[in-house]
């Protein structure tokens, strides 16, 4: 659907509190959905540990990847067509989930569908991202930082939180005719209401967002004929490599992507199977808690937690530099995953000591991930920064993507108390890496002329 020219240039004029927090909201959700709802979904419908963390773990792929193909949203229409062509998919998408959940064979069509689910949302993110930065000039990109992170964060309160807790009282209590108890019912009307906020995004954002100047498509390359080096089409394929050269040229490439793939390896095996953990009976060594508390605890209470922590990591760095706060990080990631060994070996009933447990580990995670998310910043600078950085996340999702294919099958082979033993042998790694990269002086401390 297009708007007139006189629409257009209102458009390009609209407050950006008008549609960065709706999009950075509806850029969170899919995420979280895949990443971590899918987790408890699958747990509550009887799927083996083994099974989700393998499976939920490949759907990190589509993030790994996203580097390589974030070329053709460049090349191919405009970024805000993209975000909205990509919202209507996704809303589909959610539909396509809410649907194949009551089947006999729901764990492999909804696997498909999140696979679907998951190639869009990375390509959401593309465009996003590239769409900010047009949109806005760089004084107001700074100003709204804070607010895209927030209404992020907030995507994750609903996701992890108010959505499982939403499932959680339909299973126990059932809503709009699922009885209690019915379990694929009730997740698949979850879905369904989370499909329609998703395509109330695509109608929204199709007659809010604006309509940048800059926001255009790469100028169409000529084919190639006859052999001619100089086509602008072998130009961009050049380009295109050698972005990725460059990017392995850098120095102390290993000790970079040894840090990249190993600084979170505990924290990749312990997140897939926190919920499950959470979900399972206190017979087999979980806590037994149901789904709505789970939703609760680890959706509601660890998310503030993270964000609490990520607040404070990025308060401190901008005060001292990452230099100075880079092993206390290091520290301070790992060493609340001890909050688990405590929680499996003892297996308290108070929800209370749970959530405090909780809260400590992802208030940890929250503070310690600060120093990843600025070394990708420090890797990345330079000529084709932006390329660099989406470069880094991809080794960052692999970092995710790998440990977790295995961690359930481990966690089934010798039980959540030495589980969350072998997370903690799981750190070493994470200190040896840091101990490999090198950080300038000063780097991420704010001047006194930026303080000004």
């Amino acid at each position: 659907m297009e708007n007139s020219p006189q629409e257009r240039t209102r458009a390009r004029e609209r407050n950006p509190w008008w549609w960065v927090p709706s999009l950075y909201f509806a850029e969170g959700i899919p995420y979280v959905v895949v990443m971590t709802v899918s987790v408890v979904m699958y747990k509550r419908l009887g799927i083996s540990n083994t099974d989700i963390a393998l499976y939920t773990s490949w759907l990190y792929l589509p993030w790994v990847i996203k580097p390589l193909w974030s070329p053709v949203v460049e090349m191919f229409r405009t970024k805000r067509a993209w975000i909205v062509v990509m919202q209507l998919v996704l809303g589909i998408a959610l539909a396509g989930v809410a649907f194949t959940l009551p089947t006999t064979s729901f764990f492999q069509l909804s696997l498909a569908v999140f696979w679907l689910m998951a190639f869009a949302s990375a390509t959401h993110d593309i465009a996003a991202d590239g769409f900010y930065m047009l949109a806005l000039p760089e004084h107001q990109q700074a100003a709204f930082v804070g607010v895209r992170s927030m209404f992020y964060r907030m995507a994750m309160i609903t996701g992890q939180g108010l959505l499982v807790v939403l499932a959680g009282n339909l299973e126990q209590y059932g809503f709009f005719s699922v009885e209690p108890g019915n379990i694929p019912m009730a997740w698949s009307i979850t879905f369904a209401l989370l499909s329609v906020l998703f395509l109330a995004f695509f109608l929204y954002h199709q007659f809010i967002i604006p309509y940048p100047a800059a926001d255009r498509p790469s100028p169409a390359p000529a084919a190639p004929r006859g052999g001619q080096d100089g086509s602008p089409f072998k130009a961009r394929i050049k380009e295109f490599f050698e972005i990725f050269v460059l990017f392995f040229k850098k120095e102390r490439i290993g000790a970079t992507l040894a840090f990249l793939l190993l600084y979170r390896f505990a924290e990749a095996q312990l997140v897939k199977l926190v919920s499950p953990f959470l979900l399972d009976s206190r017979t087999v060594g979980g806590l037994g808690l149901s789904t709505a508390e789970v939703g609760l605890v680890y959706g509601i209470v660890g998310v503030i937690a993270l964000t609490v922590g990520g607040l404070l990591g990025g308060y401190v760095v901008s005060r001292h530099g990452l230099r100075a706060w880079l092993w206390p990080m290091v520290v301070i990631i790992h060493f609340p995953d001890l909050a688990f060994v405590f929680l499996s070996q003892v297996l308290p009933s108070n929800f209370l000591v749970i959530s405090a447990a909780v809260a400590t580990e992802q208030f940890g995670y929250g503070f310690g991930f600060t120093a990843y998310m600025m070394y990708m910043i420090l890797v990345a600078e330079g000529a084709h920064k932006t390329a660099h950085y989406a470069i880094c996340t991809g080794f960052m999702a692999l970092g995710m993507m790998l440990p977790g294919l295995f961690a359930g099958a481990l966690q089934e082979a010798i039980g959540y108390q030495h589980f969350f033993l072998w997370v903690i042998l799981s750190t070493v790694p994470g200190f040896l890496v840091a101990s490999l990269v090198r950080i300038p002086p000063g780097f991420g401390k704010k001047t006194e002329q930026q303080n000004a």
